[in-house]
């Protein structure tokens, strides 16, 4: 069952930080998702407003106002369900997504989550633990700790970790409050810009001639890039030489080229500024600061007069934790969301989300705030940038109460409203997207399959 009241908070929220025409939204009845928050509602407007902003563009590209009038239709079933995941192989099967390390540890006070799926992450965890990898040896090592200290740590070294706080005290936190303060959609300021003559947009691939320039890795950021793709833009997924995550790599490749690149040396940063001189958008993932210690800002201005930047992180732009890495889970874990799941589910330990939820949404509003970008561009002949973080998003999320669903019913068997595609990995069945109009014509490729050139 969904929540109406909670759908309309979060299209209220949404609709207002990124300046949509209040459009008729149609929601198409589905099951949902059993949690002590809203994900299901959540996983709805997420693609509604994504798909509000194409239908804005698609306005502004035939020389008119928007019309409010004009509905978005949503399948409740199939948004949750992509929440989750889009592809099901089909005699085959994906690996773990979670590193044997990565996890929940009971510490000398609470809990504390490692995350430890990137090689030097898992390093990082077991250098200040002082043991080797072996799950019993972590969970005893924890327990001589207390949270904020071994959280502490961890992120010195290099690590990722994050103490289970309740909802109040991260409220109290300095990162907290911080993020509290932030926009939903942090905008940057304008610059005089006119699109690219490559970018030729038709009504049925809006995006068609856009270059994409994805600097982004695991889930958010891919998700945004991944519904851009699906519009026509040609995105161009770069990574390092060593990092590779293949339980989600056929998800978040869809639809994309992708190469490799190691920057930190002359040679890639020369291919990475060609690249930035060539892209009319570029999506990043990158801490506060990095991505400007490889390329500063400066520089991609001069490189690409106009370009319009979309960022994504974890903890938000502003606060201590500004430039700390996190994933999905340690934001779950930070501000109170998988200690109410735990007093929900009356588990005794923390209880995540059913999906991954803050990620995806972040993905869908990132690719919104892009699209709204690129309206004005043609629109108003300005270029802009845009901030958005699973944190700030969170604090949405938590403005929810429990909803019930049937999570079982959703996960279980193959996908409905599927089609049938190949990938180098093998057959999967690709779920129907719960809005009209994304049409992927790149199935899923292999991380550094193809040349760092447009």
């Amino acid at each position: 069952m969904h929540n109406p009241v909670y759908e309309s908070q979060f299209i209220s929220s949404f609709r207002g930080a990124l300046g949509l025409v209040p459009r008729d939204l149609q929601f198409v009845s589905g099951n949902g998702l059993d949690s002590a928050f809203a994900v299901s509602e959540l996983a709805t407007v997420s693609f509604a407003v994504a798909a509000s902003a194409v239908a804005d563009l698609r306005d502004a590209q035939a020389g008119h106002e928007s019309d409010a009038a004009a509905y978005v239709t949503v399948d409740r079933a199939l948004a949750s369900r992509w929440f989750g995941s889009a592809l099901t192989p089909v005699g085959w099967r994906l690996p773990s997504p979670w590193d044997a390390l990565a996890g929940d540890y009971e510490c000398a006070d609470g809990w504390i989550r490692l995350h430890t799926n990137a090689p030097r992450h898992r390093a990082a965890a077991l250098r200040v633990l002082g043991v080797p990898a072996q799950r019993a040896a972590v969970e005893s090592a924890v327990r001589e700790w207390t949270g904020e200290q071994l959280e502490a740590a961890v992120v010195g070294d290099g690590g990722c970790a994050a103490v289970m706080r309740t909802a109040g005290e991260w409220s109290r936190h300095p990162q907290g409050l911080a993020v509290a303060d932030e926009p939903l959609v942090g905008w940057g300021a304008d610059e005089a810009a006119t699109p690219n003559a490559r970018w030729v947009p038709t009504v049925e691939r809006p995006l068609a001639g856009l270059r994409v320039l994805d600097l982004t890795r695991v889930i958010a950021g891919p998700v945004s890039t991944r519904f851009l793709a699906g519009l026509g833009a040609d995105v161009l997924r770069v990574d390092p030489p060593d990092w590779d995550e293949p339980a989600i790599v056929p998800e978040m490749t869809l639809g994309k080229r992708a190469t490799r690149i190691d920057a930190r040396e002359p040679v890639g940063r020369d291919a990475l500024e060609r690249l930035i001189a060539g892209a009319d958008l570029l999506v990043h993932g990158y801490r506060l600061g990095a991505l400007d210690a490889l390329v500063p800002a400066d520089r991609r201005a001069e490189l690409r007069p106009g370009l319009v930047e979309v960022s994504l992180d974890a903890y938000g732009f502003t606060g201590p934790w500004a430039g700390r890495r996190g994933f999905d889970s340690l934001v779950q874990m930070s501000s109170g969301i998988a200690d109410a799941g735990m007093r929900w589910a009356g588990t005794g330990r923390p209880t995540p989300l059913p999906v991954q939820a803050l990620d995806h949404a972040t993905g869908y509003l990132a690719a919104a705030a892009a699209l709204r970008a690129l309206t004005r561009l043609r629109r108003e002949g300005v270029a802009t940038s845009a901030r958005v973080s699973l944190a700030r998003v969170a604090v949405e999320l938590r403005a929810t109460g429990p909803t019930t669903g049937e999570p079982n019913e959703l996960q279980a068997g193959a996908p409905p409203q599927s089609t049938h595609i190949m990938t180098p990995w093998g057959a999967v069945d690709l779920l129907d997207p719960p809005v009209e109009g994304l049409n992927w014509q790149r199935g899923p490729r292999n991380l550094g399959s193809d040349g760092p050139r447009w």
